[in-house]
């Protein structure tokens, strides 16, 4: 199973992330340091990112928090998405001082 690096790139933390776990799953392993956590189903949006730089399979995604417009310039769910190669995200939202301090 291959493994790739997730970079916050606000914060410079990162975590190995095996292609068959979501990029929130890897983050976790961080504990506060990740990016937030919430239902871990897509239906909260607390988890939300912009993948700056990187490929990944994504699942669907509720449009009450990314729109399909926001999905076409990067933004996602942490929760909904597996990386396929290194990625870069950035945390976007009410829960970026919580990240960022």
């Amino acid at each position: 199973m291959e493994q790739f690096t997730v970079t916050i790139r606000d914060t410079g933390e990162s975590c190995r992330c095996t292609e068959e776990e979501s990029v929130l799953n890897g983050m976790e392993r961080l504990g506060k340091r990740g990016i937030p956590v919430g239902c871990r189903g897509g239906g909260c949006g607390v988890c939300k990112v912009l993948v700056e730089a990187g490929e990944t399979h994504r699942r669907v995604m509720s449009r009450d928090h990314v729109s399909l417009e926001e999905e076409q310039a990067g933004y996602a769910l942490a929760c909904r998405i597996r990386p396929s190669s290194d990625l870069e995200i950035s945390v976007i939202g009410l829960m970026k001082k919580n990240v960022c301090r």
